[in-house]
């Protein structure tokens, strides 16, 4: 699983790149949208995008929520 930062960047970067490509669609953002799917993906393990990105969610709502991280203090 990829650090909450990293995700929350990736996810970050490809929302700024699709409203890019929205307005300007250039092969330079076709490009860097094409990398951090990639990279959104590998990081989720996921196949597509929308899948990654729902699995980028629900890492992040987990990592803000201390019920759900397994801590265990030893001795």
């Amino acid at each position: 699983m990829a650090h909450p930062a990293i995700l929350r960047n990736l996810v970050e970067r490809y929302e700024e790149l699709q409203a890019a490509r929205t307005g300007q669609d250039t092969l330079e953002t076709r490009r860097r949208l094409e990398d951090v799917t990639y990279t959104l993906c590998v990081s989720t393990g996921t196949r597509t995008i929308e899948d990654a990105l729902r699995v980028a969610e629900e890492q992040l709502a987990a990592a803000l929520d201390p019920a759900e991280t397994d801590v265990r203090l030893t001795a």
